[in-house]
């Protein structure tokens, strides 16, 4: 599909989904109501992910309980759990610490690698938060403003204060960085003065303008809260000023987190002087063999909610990937599967990302199941030789959309190319890790070696090391409260699903 006719597509989608938004708010919605559902409470909730007995990892398997409360409850402080990489790339961990008033407290410990052993410099930032709605766009998240009172920057090294120098205004050179001395606190930003200074560091605390809290509840008894916070965009121009609909990887309450971490406790423990250097991560052998899994239900920009799964084949050099799509934050009501399958290179180590792989995938085979009805009619509306079998979609039936060459209403061309970046590391109970690279923000390809990825999504499970492909369970094991399904509210999860689809689903490889 051409942008031309990708963005106009879009637009009409947009426009028809902003109709149907005044409309619904326009029928006495409450402002803490969740958009499309009814709930008898404030809170969401869902079973964990259901694998299969055969995964080998016995946590995959727990049924937890996640609530999500709207509005969110922030009070307390929230740590990152590893070292984080934004697009760029960014290498930081964060320490958010919210007051009842709503004032908050941020540092921001940037590195110079991307295991956060080189610390280069700390910002803290103090300022307001006032939580505004439940999201009509991000379903199952609150939209909130952010107001900056100050933004301190401290730097740790002369390399650091060299790269700074780079990046920043020669008036922020002049001004601020001029008078920097390692260690000591310098003021970039206040009520006062302008932005110029944040901007060109492109620093944003937009990510505050999308929230969301999980609680897991575990069978034993304890607790892990997660709060989300929005994503960052993929590409540096767009991101001081870009509103998110999606959201990066999760920091964890400083009370209620994961066991055990080592991660929580350095930066909990750490100040803006002091930022944590993180121990060097094990790092396991870069084999992709076997089944890899979604840990929880996922979220990507432009409201699309999915669970994925991977089966490699390196003796072929084959790859398969399942994405299951949904309409709901907790995955529970699903839309539609999108089954991707084709081959794979390796290629040189990541420059800019260390112990990071590239990776050139091709898409050459796509197959879709509609699992409700909404679903089946949109396909069947397309035209003939544009969609798969025109007219004959099913629900519950695969179709194969080779011979259409993919799928004009999904946004989806066969065959493709894909730039990657892969990275694998074992987590806190030393599993491995799968991370896969982040997918543009605007939903374009990283068709060429330039749009190659910096940072990762979700990280994912290895579930089996068989080469077989083996289907996990449909979605979530769910207790929650039963969704209204009137004509107005039907018609407004569709919208959704299309604009989802529109924009993410074109690229078969997530």
């Amino acid at each position: 599909m051409s942008n031309g006719h990708f963005s106009h597509m879009l637009r009409g989608v947009w426009l028809l989904w902003l109709w149907q938004v005044v409309f619904v708010a326009g029928t006495g919605s409450k402002l803490w109501e969740v958009p499309t559902a009814s709930f008898t409470s404030s809170s969401n909730l869902s079973e964990s992910l259901g694998w299969e007995p055969h995964c080998q990892y016995r946590h995959l398997q727990e049924r937890v309980r996640i609530t999500a409360d709207i509005p969110p409850r922030l009070e307390g402080t929230w740590v990152s759990t590893r070292c984080e990489v934004r697009p760029g790339p960014e290498f930081l961990t964060r320490y958010y610490t919210f007051h009842p008033t709503r004032h908050f407290q941020a540092l921001q410990h940037y590195y110079m690698d991307s295991g956060c052993e080189d610390p280069a410099y700390s910002l803290i930032i103090r300022g307001k938060l006032r939580l505004r709605q439940a999201s009509w766009i991000t379903r199952g998240g609150t939209e909130t403003e952010h107001h900056l009172s100050k933004v301190g920057i401290v730097v740790h090294s002369l390399q650091a204060k060299q790269q700074l120098t780079s990046r920043l205004p020669t008036s922020c050179v002049g001004l601020t960085l001029g008078r920097v001395v390692p260690g000591k606190v310098h003021e970039l930003y206040n009520t006062r003065a302008g932005r110029g200074c944040l901007e060109g560091l492109g620093f944003s605390m937009m990510e505050m303008d999308l929230i969301r809290v999980e609680t897991q509840h575990h069978n034993h008894g304890g607790k892990i809260q997660e709060l989300f916070l929005g994503d960052i965009h993929t590409d540096w121009s767009q991101r001081t000023h870009y509103r998110p609909t999606g959201y990066q990887q999760p920091l964890q309450s400083a009370m209620h987190h994961i066991h055990p971490c080592p991660v929580c406790a350095l930066v909990y423990r750490s100040t803006v002087q002091h930022p944590p250097v993180l121990p060097r991560r094990s790092t396991a052998p870069l084999s992709l063999v076997g089944r890899w899994v979604s840990q929880q239900c996922e979220t990507s920009p432009a409201v699309l909610f999915l669970t994925r799964e991977f089966t490699f084949d390196p003796d072929q050099h084959a790859w398969e990937g399942i994405y299951r799509h949904y309409s709901d934050p907790v995955c529970s009501l699903p839309t539609f599967i999108l089954r991707a399958s084709g081959h794979y290179a390796q290629g040189n180590p990541s420059a800019k990302v260390s112990r990071a792989t590239e990776y050139v995938f091709k898409v050459t085979q796509v197959r879709v199941t509609a699992v409700e009805e909404h679903t089946t009619k949109l396909l069947n509306g397309t035209r003939p030789g544009k969609c798969g079998r025109a007219g004959s979609w099913e629900v519950g039936v695969e179709q194969d959309l080779t011979p259409t060459d993919g799928c004009t209403v999904l946004g989806i061309k066969l065959p493709h190319k894909e730039y990657e970046l892969f990275k694998i590391e074992l987590n806190h109970r030393k599993h491995p890790l799968l991370f896969i690279g982040e997918r543009p923000t605007d939903g374009s390809n990283p068709d060429r070696p330039q749009r190659r990825p910096t940072s990762f999504q979700a990280p994912m499970v290895l579930c089996s090391e068989t080469q077989s492909s083996h289907r996990y369970s449909e979605g979530f094991n769910s207790k929650q409260v039963q969704l209204d399904t009137s004509g107005t509210e039907r018609l407004a999860q569709l919208v959704l699903l299309v604009l989802g689809s529109a924009l993410c689903s074109w690229i078969c490889f997530y």
